[in-house]
């Protein structure tokens, strides 16, 4: 329970990959993590272009060589043809974790008539969970408040580190002790 946890951001892009413009979603996502989480934590940050082959290396070095307990993409979940995320994560992947992806469609629509359109996933590679995120930061956001309650759980179930969350900011579940 001591132990820092490692997560890992992931910003899938061309033009940030490029310096052609800022990533937001990035700094986005280590913000509201920094904003949720009361447990230690060192976050392992990445920008990358829309390749599927750089995607999944990328998934493998931070799930199997940094030891990541959590991994959040940010881009490259939409219809486009250069959007290849989600097929990324489900080739790293040994179990897919499809709930995850529908209670942010579900979230999403309730803003945006097009987040029929965003194919995020979540999947677990050895002892890290990885989850596909949109790229706009508001939306990511609005999924991470979503989804983010039952991610300390999943992580307990895999066996990766310990997460605990401000119950001011956002309440996490777990069973109950017995």
């Amino acid at each position: 329970m001591g132990t820092e946890a490692k997560i890992g951001i992931l910003t899938v892009s061309d033009r940030a990959s490029r310096g052609e413009y800022e990533d937001l979603g990035g700094p986005a996502i280590e913000a509201t993590f920094r904003e949720y989480l009361t447990s230690p934590w060192l976050p392992e940050y990445r920008v990358i272009p829309d390749v599927r082959r750089d995607i999944e290396h990328v998934l493998r070095e931070l799930a199997d060589d940094v030891g990541c307990d959590l991994i959040v993409t940010t881009g490259g979940t939409g219809p486009a043809v250069r959007d290849v995320t989600p097929e990324a994560t489900e080739e790293v992947c040994e179990k897919m974790m499809p709930g995850f992806g529908e209670l942010m469609r579900t979230v999403s629509l309730q803003y945006v008539p097009t987040a029929i359109l965003s194919r995020q996933t979540a999947g677990i590679r050895g002892k890290a969970l990885i989850v596909n995120l949109p790229g706009k930061p508001s939306a990511i956001r609005q999924c991470l408040d979503a989804v983010f309650p039952a991610i300390p759980y999943c992580l307990d179930l895999i066996g990766a580190a310990f997460l605990e969350a401000d119950p001011n900011v956002i309440e996490v579940f777990r069973p109950k002790k017995k």
